[in-house]
């Protein structure tokens, strides 16, 4: 990958930040305009998608992907990262609940745990590409840990019963650091009695960062079983994290709807995991079917709810 390719990517990924930053620079947004921003997001990935089949060989001369390869790769790791990303929601609006975050703060705390979690993630992303280079058998190990986790989903329960709020993670800062017990706006840091104490608004954004990472632990193994060429596997994760607190306020309220979310997720996670052991055999599977496959799961998980809560509805009704 070229060097000015790394950094025209840098500057597309700060302005587009700043642009979802003064999007919600004043209020939690309406379910119109969230949704407006969701659907220009997801279209934004499909335009990125397109920059990458016509200017491939440009941004990666030295790649041996194809310009089709690449777009494909970049379009079937998106898919991923976004349906794990949903799964994300959930547990971010049980913590948002459970530490009682005033509706106007979630945007400003999706922003900085968002940002928090992109240069994590970009950490593991390159160490891992770096050791995968140098180690294929690691592969191997990912591949064990996926089909382990997605058996788990299988039988897991929801987070419904998780006490983020008193987890041993929380019990740690408090106990080094001084926290108020009340909110004071968007501020992390604020002064009581001449003291400069932190605010339960810092608490809440070390939890969702650290929840990320443990996501993180499924996400970026599954979208290394697509590609392990270290851009697209970041291109995907940014394009799916920035969306994600538009779409937050979307499916807000909606969330408990999506009952077959786990389930999708499960196969979907089982599948890439036998993908990463078939890599390099005659039986290996390509990417264009994992897309396929990916496409097909999300929209019958979609489907899938839907019917059920409407069948749901009609027993009450009748």
């Amino acid at each position: 990958m070229s060097p000015l390719t790394w950094e025209l990517f840098g500057f597309v990924v700060l302005a587009m930040f700043a642009l979802d930053l003064f999007q919600t620079r004043k209020d939690t947004p309406s379910l119109k305009k969230a949704l407006v921003w969701s659907l220009f997001w997801f279209v934004l990935a499909f335009v990125f998608c397109a920059v990458i089949y016509l200017y491939w060989p440009l941004m990666a001369p030295e790649s041996s992907y194809t310009r089709t390869d690449a777009s494909v790769a970049f379009l079937t790791g998106y898919l991923l990262e976004k349906m794990l990303s949903v799964d994300n929601l959930f547990v971010f609006a049980l913590i948002f609940n459970q530490f009682a975050v005033p509706e106007s703060s979630r945007p400003r705390i999706l922003l900085w745990g968002i940002i928090g979690a992109l240069a994590l993630r970009a950490v593991m992303i390159f160490v891992g590409a770096e050791l995968l280079a140098q180690y294929h058998w690691i592969l191997y190990i990912f591949a064990v840990f996926l089909i382990i986790t997605g058996v788990k989903l299988w039988f897991a329960d929801t987070e419904e019963n998780s006490d983020f709020a008193s987890s041993k993670l929380v019990m740690f800062f408090k106990k080094h650091i001084p926290f108020d017990d009340k909110y004071h706006g968007n501020q992390l840091f604020a002064k009581v009695s001449g003291k400069t104490i932190a605010t339960p608004l810092l608490l809440v954004v070390i939890v969702i960062m650290f929840t990320d990472i443990m996501f993180a632990l499924d996400s970026i193994p599954a979208i290394f079983a697509i590609t392990q060429e270290p851009f697209l596997v970041f291109a995907a994760n940014v394009f799916a994290l920035l969306g994600l607190r538009s779409l937050y306020f979307v499916l807000q309220g909606m969330l408990d709807k999506f009952c077959y979310l786990q389930p999708a997720l499960a196969f979907i996670l089982s599948f890439i995991g036998i993908k990463m052991f078939l890599v390099g055999t005659k039986y290996e599977v390509p990417t264009v079917i994992s897309l396929l496959t990916i496409v097909a799961i999300i929209t019958l998980a979609i489907i899938g709810s839907i019917y059920k809560n409407r069948s749901q509805q009609q027993e009450v009704q009748d």
